[in-house]
């Protein structure tokens, strides 16, 4: 839902910040007071083309913000979290303008992608208008939105199960039957490659082993002569360290009763001397290993070759060979026994089909009771909005089966009595589209997961009673959703939760636009204004209070 709104320096509106609550929220205001602005402002937030020109006159760069809670959006919060933004219970969006068109997008704080922001805000926020109606002139939504009618999304979902195994088992076929044309060359090939890391027997980190030894024979002379020269002048040479400093000891123990703080120094050359010893043996054991032995020097230069040679043609570590090697003896087994494979995936893809093509009729049943129902609560619908002899048809078309089912679907429709319904995307105007969608979404709710519904001037061309249907449905679509709808007829915004106006000021001849939240008393006299014009009468003023009362809803009143 969207919950804060801020627009700064964008056409006529210099400053505008608006909370928005749940329900059914109005904008009403003259003609070119600034509304259409407003509803610019809302496409940029869903990642429409910004032109320059919006920029507001005198000033370099304009910006949109808006705050949406995602309580009812799990699945936005899961695309925040794999596009790595913050995941939080609000969404902040913010996109700045200039007029150099360096135009950025940010997601709670950081920059973003305009493909990025499209797949946040798509599932949450619509505009229907009379030239914002891409849910229903693109053909591919007709038949999400005929399932959203007729509930038949438990089993599409069922159907796709087994689609997607279906052709999962297809690919592997399919793979196990080009592998089969080249058998016989790629058994050759691996086989050689298992017999070859077979026959080396490599062991785990064997290499760095190897070279550490090959660096102790590199270096068997200067090892030995630096372990045994350490030896010697530590312990074994006549004055050697260990027996000065044993001397120097000894003496010094025989003057601790005399001084008794010569104990600590005392102490210390001890351990000192403990240790010097344990190093001069450590370095004799040292010097007594090292081996002097060409023979185990080429050997390991060999091995070690034998190993680069491996890593070079098949992976960089000893460990990545090994496992190399498990994958190329399970690509064996299938190819040795590829025959037996594609028989029993040839039945696997038999059995898995015949469960689809079952889930996939009953949904094509489904689906044509659901368009059945469609046309006539449609047809109904329409008729309360002024469209009393409208036709409207969700026509099935049967295709390959694919990811959403065996038929496409697209909506047929026709304004008047005699004409053949022909495609909606094609026929119908402006006016008709704006009122057809709103017609959907009062017989259909739950159809996506849209929480905010922007519908503007979805009223134009009709008035009366008509217009009463229009604030009727549009109040019963808002029971579930957030709806801001922009419109000139009374009889539309008396039935709104909450109604603002948009109101153009100039000073110092420059003009801007403003959103004041009206009163109960205020939105009579909006009201009065829309019923009337800029001329109020007593009679206009009464007859606006008793629009007002009429229209209201007692659950929320």
């Amino acid at each position: 839902m969207l919950t804060d709104l801020s627009i700064k320096n964008l056409a006529v509106i210099e400053q505008l910040q608006v909370n928005f609550g749940p329900g059914f929220n109005v904008l009403s205001g003259e003609t070119g007071a600034g509304k259409s602005i407003i509803i610019d402002a809302m496409g940029l937030l869903l990642g429409q083309r910004v032109r320059n020109e919006l920029v507001r006159t005198g000033q370099e760069t304009a910006s949109v913000e808006a705050v949406f809670s995602l309580q009812q959006q799990p699945g936005v919060r899961q695309l925040l979290q794999e596009m790595d933004f913050d995941d939080d219970d609000e969404l902040v969006i913010r996109r700045s303008l200039s007029r150099q068109g360096k135009n950025r997008v940010y997601v709670n704080g950081a920059m973003a992608t305009l493909a990025q922001l499209q797949q946040l805000t798509a599932p949450m926020l619509a505009i229907f208008g009379q030239h914002d109606q891409q849910q229903l002139q693109r053909v591919e939504n007709h038949l999400r939105l005929l399932d959203g009618f007729g509930q038949c999304q438990q089993l599409l979902g069922d159907y796709q199960h087994h689609y997607r195994q279906w052709r999962t088992l297809q690919k592997q076929l399919e793979t196990l039957q080009q592998s089969e044309r080249d058998r016989a060359d790629r058994i050759d090939l691996l086989s050689f490659q298992h017999q070859e890391i077979t026959a080396a027997a490599l062991q785990s980190g064997e290499d760095e082993e190897l070279a550490a030894e090959r660096l102790r024979l590199q270096h068997a002379e200067r090892l030995y002569a630096g372990c045994q020269q350490g030896y010697e002048r530590l312990y074994a040479d006549q004055g050697a360290v260990c027996e000065q400093l044993g001397a120097v000891n000894q003496v010094l123990e025989g003057l601790v009763e005399v001084e008794p703080q010569l104990l600590g120094p005392v102490e210390a050359m001890r351990d000192a001397l403990f240790g010097l010893e344990d190093a001069a043996g450590q370095l004799r054991q040292l010097a007594d290993d090292v081996v002097f032995d060409e023979q185990r020097q080429a050997e390991v230069e060999e091995r070690l070759a034998l190993i680069t040679t491996l890593q070079r043609k098949y992976h960089a570590e000893i460990d990545g060979i090994l496992a190399y090697a498990d994958d190329i003896e399970q690509e064996l087994e299938q190819l040795r026994n590829s025959a037996a494979t594609m028989e029993q995936l040839e039945a696997q893809i038999g059995e898995v089909h015949s469960q689809m093509m079952t889930m996939g009729q009953k949904l094509t049943s489904l689906r044509q009771q659901a368009a059945e129902s469609l046309k006539l609560a449609m047809e109904e619908e329409l008729a309360g909005l002024a469209m009393a002899n409208a036709c409207f048809e969700a026509r099935l078309t049967t295709c390959e089966a694919g990811l959403l089912g065996l038929e496409k679907a697209e909506f047929y429709f026709s304004a008047n009595p005699g004409q053949e319904p022909r495609p909606l995307s094609s026929t119908a105007s402006g006016g008709e589209l704006s009122r057809i969608m709103l017609a959907l979404r009062k017989v259909a709710p739950r159809s996506d997961s849209l929480t905010t519904m922007i519908f503007d001037e979805v009223d134009a061309g009709i008035g009366g009673v008509a217009a009463s249907a229009v604030g009727e449905r549009l109040c019963a679509v808002a029971e579930g959703h957030q709806v801001l709808c922009i419109t000139h007829l009374p009889q539309v915004a008396a039935y709104a939760d909450v109604q603002y106006r948009v109101e153009k000021l100039v000073e110092n001849n420059q003009t801007s636009t403003q959103l004041v939240c009206l009163d109960d008393e205020e939105r009579v006299q909006e009201l009065a204004r829309m019923l009337g014009g800029a001329q109020l009468s007593s009679q206009t003023v009464s007859h606006a209070r008793e629009l007002l009362q009429r229209s209201r809803r007692p659950s929320l009143f």
